[in-house]
């Protein structure tokens, strides 16, 4: 059975209230992982232990009914998602209590937190046909399937990735597919937790989450980024090298681009699992020079002296 000793704080863990909605813990989520992951701190055993007690505390607070069993009944909360059952090796206690006088885990959790009066019987008794059965029934009750994070540089993420995971104290190898989008899910079979009765095991479910790049962003199936270009260059159209996910590309700028104007790079966006790519957004992000030299001051000097484009002519009838 688990003691005060073994309680973890998933609230604290992830500095958030016990109030909290599920945006703010799956933002702090995001922060700490990025902060924590051991592909961003090499070497490092406190961050990956706690990157690890990091993503214990998503996967509990992030299910709404396993946070609702972990606020109820503290660190009982796995023995009571088990509902009507009697906690596993309960009866070989070491502090020698005895747990056959329970009928249900419910009826020990409901004692230990005071919810029924003290001196109440056994909801189970010897020759009681319906609480054996009803035990019974829910002894054949399919393995638990497992749910947990598992965060991704967008590199792991884009060309799939090998990882060593460890849960409940096992070493689980897990291949990530390339392609792999933030909120998808990995299902390993038969690496879930195992059933406190027959010992079978559920299956286990990795939810993706990729950490930020600071470059690419996702743009639903696909990816975008911002690409600075000059004045000069919007102006008259120029031909630019723009980084890809797995190197770079050359693109042509038309003339008379706009600041925030949008171009599409077909085929060179996400890894799709099924195979081809998504499509890369580039907006363009026309970006003025803070210094320049006597030639180009003079160059834009005569620009501006003899421009005869106006960007403001709609403004001239704005009224209220």
């Amino acid at each position: 059975m688990p003691s005060a000793n073994d309680f973890k704080d998933y609230y604290a863990i992830l500095g958030v209230s016990k109030t909290a909605t599920p945006e703010e813990i799956k933002r702090a989520y995001r922060k700490l992982a990025r902060q924590y992951h051991p592909d961003l701190n090499p070497g490092d055993q406190a961050a990956e232990a706690k990157f690890k007690e990091i993503n214990e505390a998503q996967e509990v607070l992030s299910d709404p009914e396993k946070r609702q069993k972990y606020d109820e009944y503290g660190q009982y909360w796995q023995q009571a998602a088990e509902r009507g059952t009697t906690p596993r090796n309960a009866a070989a206690d070491p502090a020698g209590f005895d747990f056959d006088q329970y009928g249900n885990f419910d009826d020990f959790i409901q004692e230990m937190f005071n919810r029924q009066p003290s001196g109440r019987t056994s909801s189970y008794r010897s020759g009681d046909a319906t609480g054996f059965n009803d035990f019974a029934g829910r002894s054949q009750s399919p393995a638990p399937d497992t749910e947990a994070a598992i965060a991704l540089t967008f590199a792991e993420a884009f060309h799939g990735v090998q990882k060593r995971l460890q849960l409940d104290g096992e070493t689980i190898n897990v291949r990530i597919a390339a392609g792999a989008k933030p909120g998808s899910r990995v299902r390993i079979k038969g690496k879930g937790r195992p059933s406190p009765f027959s010992q079978q095991r559920g299956d286990l479910y990795l939810t993706i989450e990729v950490l930020p790049h600071s470059f690419f962003r996702f743009a639903d199936d696909n990816i975008t980024c911002d690409v600075p270009i000059r004045p000069d260059e919007a102006v008259l159209g120029t031909e630019i090298e723009v980084p890809i996910p797995d190197g770079k590309v050359k693109m042509k700028i038309p003339p008379g681009v706009r600041s925030g104007q949008s171009l599409r790079l077909r085929g060179k966006g996400w890894t799709q699992p099924k195979g081809g790519r998504t499509d890369l957004i580039v907006n363009l992000q026309i970006v003025s020079p803070k210094e320049l030299s006597d030639n180009e001051r003079e160059y834009y000097e005569k620009i501006y002296s003899q421009s005869t484009f106006n960007p403001r002519t709609h403004l001239e009838n704005v009224t209220l």
